[in-house]
């Protein structure tokens, strides 16, 4: 098997960033997210260009999740950032998230669910990509905003881009 140089590993991963792109440009739009949609979005919280308050640093050293769904305030949507306004035990934040820190994004009214295996800063590991579902009880991040607490997946089929890259 020939050498990847195009690195469909990373166009896919990509592209699946983009549909987190394009989601939440559309509810930047209209400013509220359409029907029972809400969202679950894990990111890490040392990666380059995330800024969030030095409280919520402390407190998330490493990663967390937030729950866009009935509050929240200020989406902007640029081609690699997102910008929101969010409220954690009634102290409002704002937080500047590069879709590159994202691990997961989990809509749990329709199952869906993307996860992204995000290096740290000094790994020299490739990204990954696979979309999955699982029940949120298997999760280790705390829901930061305090939504959707206690919902539960439903079992979902796994499919990873791993077993489409080259083994090095």
């Amino acid at each position: 098997m020939g050498q990847d140089h195009i690195r469909y590993d990373i166009l896919a991963q990509d592209a699946l960033r983009g549909v987190i792109r394009k989601v939440l440009s559309e509810v930047a739009a209209t400013g509220r997210l359409p029907g029972e949609h809400h969202f679950f979005i894990t990111f890490l919280t040392g990666a380059p260009g995330v800024r969030i308050s030095q409280h919520l640093k402390a407190k998330y050293p490493e990663q967390m999740t937030i729950v866009i769904q009935h509050q929240f305030w200020e989406l902007k949507i640029t081609e690699t950032t997102f910008e929101i306004g969010l409220s954690f035990s009634d102290v409002p934040e704002k937080l500047f998230i590069p879709f590159n820190a994202i691990r997961g994004f989990y809509d749990p009214s329709v199952n869906f669910e993307l996860e992204f295996d995000v290096p740290l800063a000094d790994s020299e590991e490739l990204p990954a990509a696979e979309i999955t579902a699982y029940p949120v009880a298997e999760k280790t991040e705390e829901a930061s905003a305090g939504k959707g607490e206690g919902e539960e997946k439903k079992p979902g089929s796994v499919v990873s881009l791993d077993a489409f890259r080259k083994k090095q």
